[in-house]
């Protein structure tokens, strides 16, 4: 019998290839049931909160008819059941292909952390709205007909509720607080997240420990080392000692962090401002055009060729 390190890890359909790094967002979708709709369909996430890796959304959906078979399949909150279960309950989610289907928007931390810190900012909240209608519309796109649409809070669930409601008229939607619980179709698409989260966290590779090859004139290209980093992450949330353990001893005090973090977390600043080294950015451009584009006087003799050829008198006029 082998052992466990000899066993392989779990094939999820989500992460077409385990050995790539995670370095941009991307979608994944089962392949597109043949049985006639209506249909019902459930959004959830799995990684709204932790500091390190994806957020990923998952939708699930099946024939409004199929409904009652889904209640016996064990479906619930991702977060009450067994990582076995979970893995058990996915490979369900894949093994009546007429039928049931499954979609995921995965979230690199990169992006969230882009979107956050970007002027003016891209919150939390926008990024997850927009995963889910992009995972929607997507399905809708292959050709399925939804009639319901069931939705994990977010936020004020009337103001979101209506909100989707705008998006797809025609569509019965609700969004209710644990309708991962209430809904199966929900706790569908909270499996689907949350393993494919998980599988992600539990496998990660950094693409900053990628071979590198150096290039020196008149010799073989050799490889550089890269930075290493422990796999004891812990759960991922900024309140885990474990998580914070790993986020202290892991700051480069000049580059700071491998782009598993969500630099934008707060959690994340403050270590930056406490162990880092401070930086200060001098934009010289910006002041070579103030100096180009001013006028002391506003008189012609005072300015210089450039304003006078734009007919420019002031910066502000710029």
């Amino acid at each position: 019998m082998p052992s466990a390190d000899e066993i392989a890890p779990l094939a999820v359909p989500s992460i077409v290839d385990p050995s790539t790094p995670l370095v941009a967002s991307y979608t994944y979708h089962s392949p597109t049931p043949t049985a006639p709709g209506p249909y019902i369909l459930g959004v959830d996430e799995a990684g709204r909160g932790p500091v390190l890796g994806p957020m990923v959304y998952g939708v699930a959906y099946c024939p409004a008819s199929y409904k009652e078979n889904l209640e016996d399949m064990g479906f619930d909150d991702s977060k009450a059941l067994k990582p076995e279960t979970r893995a058990s309950l996915l490979e369900t989610l894949c093994s009546d292909p007429e039928h049931l289907a499954w979609s995921v928007r995965v979230l690199s931390p990169q992006a969230i952390s882009n979107g956050m810190l970007r002027r003016p900012p891209t919150n939390l909240n926008r990024q997850a709205e927009q995963a889910t209608i992009l995972l929607i519309r997507e399905v809708l796109q292959s050709g399925i007909e939804l009639s319901e649409i069931y939705v994990d809070a977010l936020g004020n669930t009337e103001t979101y509720q209506a909100q989707l409601s705008r998006q797809f008229p025609g569509i019965s939607i609700t969004v209710k607080a644990k309708a991962d619980s209430l809904f199966k179709v929900v706790g569908a698409a909270s499996v689907a997240a949350k393993v494919t989260r998980d599988a992600w966290i539990e496998g990660w590779k950094f693409e900053e420990q990628q071979p590198q090859l150096l290039a020196t004139p008149g010799a073989n290209s050799s490889t550089i080392s890269s930075p290493t980093w422990s796999a004891e992450l812990g759960s991922g949330y900024p309140s885990d000692p474990k998580t914070k353990a790993w986020i202290s001893k892991s700051l480069e005090p000049t580059f700071g962090f491998p782009s598993l973090v969500r630099f934008s977390w707060t959690t994340v600043k403050n270590e930056l401002e406490k162990s880092a080294h401070a930086v200060k950015w001098t934009d010289e451009g910006q002041e070579s055009l103030v100096k180009a584009f001013s006028s002391a006087t506003g008189h012609d003799k005072d300015r210089c060729a450039v304003t006078k050829d734009l007919c420019i008198s002031s910066v502000g006029s710029l």
